[in-house]
């Protein structure tokens, strides 16, 4: 067939994205025209599919370039369950990858499980479906997963995050690349549009979802109902007023903001590592009460250093101890550190509370702070 411009371009973004792991071609014989299996012990790359425009187009895209390489390509569909007829959405997608070629195609239907997240139904089926692709690359002993987030996506993130959050971090969007619990996750589709997906599932003959709640099937003139979840009404609603308002592509500038403040994040985050090395003691580390999780931070290590350092790695034993925190709770530890004053400990989510005690802060469960 005959590559499109917006196919050609993806085909590009996904070898960038492979290569950037360490997946190139297996062979010559790749590289010559004709179709050429990939050897059995060839890196498995999987993507995670849901059977909406991008995911699809994703999987075509992926399809066609691990052919190029002679490496194999499969595809995990998460089903939530949370809609009627989800199970049917799923078994329609899986049927498609397989069509595209993709093995092995595997279905996951999971629990969505809100108490477990306490940030409401989006947080938990999120999670539900990173413990599901985690499960199944590690089982399949996968080399990366491929997601499918967009350059839309992205600047929805941002606006998101900023309504969320401060700092740097709300700037810089989705990773381009993360590692969650052993397994490689990769974004190839961060510089494609949602508009390109859609043209690439058109250029596959292939046949897209659309998730009700995402309000892709509501007229573009009415803004969402409130009811709707966040991200679609930022979609529908808000970017398309501020596209309007500034007279220009929103979406593209907040990515771009995206890809800077990102740097900026990762040279932030190497800096506070040996930082946090050196300031704080887990509870793994502490003989006193090795049962009872908790961090302490050494104030004298703390107190010189600049304060975009040492707010980060307070954040960081606030999140190793999964405390909900918020940047409040962050400058209220470290005012313990540079302005104290024989003051109160700081009360925390999840029953935490921060003390200081001479030169250590102690985050640490209430009621356990006395028992150690």
């Amino acid at each position: 067939m005959t590559y499109s411009t917006r196919l050609k371009k993806s085909i590009g973004e996904v070898r960038r994205a492979l290569d950037s792991v360490g997946i190139v071609r297996q062979n010559d014989r790749f590289a010559r025209h004709g179709e050429h299996e990939p050897d059995p012990d060839a890196p498995l790359v999987l993507v995670a599919c849901s059977g909406g425009r991008d995911s699809l187009a994703l999987a075509g895209v992926a399809g066609i370039v691990c052919a190029m390489l002679g490496v194999r390509c499969g595809a995990v569909i998460v089903d939530h369950r949370m809609q009627v007829g989800s199970s049917q959405v799923a078994g329609h997608a899986a049927d498609q990858c397989e069509a595209l070629g993709l093995m092995p195609v595997v279905v996951c239907a999971v629990n969505v499980d809100e108490s477990r997240s306490g940030r409401g139904t989006e947080d938990a089926a999120r999670a539900a479906r990173y413990e599901a692709l985690v499960e199944q690359a590690l089982r399949l002993d996968a080399a990366v997963v491929l997601l499918a987030h967009t350059r839309d996506d992205q600047a929805e993130t941002v606006l998101i995050d900023m309504a969320r959050s401060a700092g740097v971090d709300s700037l810089s969007g989705m990773p381009y690349s993360f590692q969650r619990d052993g397994v490689r996750f990769v974004r190839p589709f961060l510089n494609v549009t949602r508009e390109e997906t859609t043209g690439i599932c058109r250029d596959l003959q292939l046949q897209w979802w659309d998730d009700p709640t995402n309000g892709d099937v509501i007229q573009a003139s009415e803004p969402l109902p409130s009811d709707y979840p966040l991200r679609s009404r930022v979609r529908h609603t808000l970017v398309p007023y501020l596209t309007e308002f500034f007279g220009g592509d929103v979406s593209a500038h907040l990515a771009s903001v995206a890809s800077v403040a990102s740097q900026d994040k990762d040279y932030l985050e190497k800096a506070a590592d040996g930082v946090y090395a050196q300031a704080v003691v887990t509870s793994d580390r502490v003989s006193s009460c090795p049962s009872k999780p908790e961090a302490r931070l050494a104030v004298d290590l703390l107190r010189n250093e600049h304060p975009a350092i040492r707010c980060r790695v307070i954040a960081r034993a606030l999140a190793g101890l999964g405390i909900p925190f918020a940047f409040r709770h962050v400058k209220a530890i470290e005012s313990l550190i540079v302005d104290w004053h024989g003051q109160g400990g700081v009360q925390l989510p999840s029953q935490y509370s921060a003390n200081r005690q001479r030169h250590v802060i102690r985050v640490c469960q209430n009621g356990t702070y006395a028992d150690c």
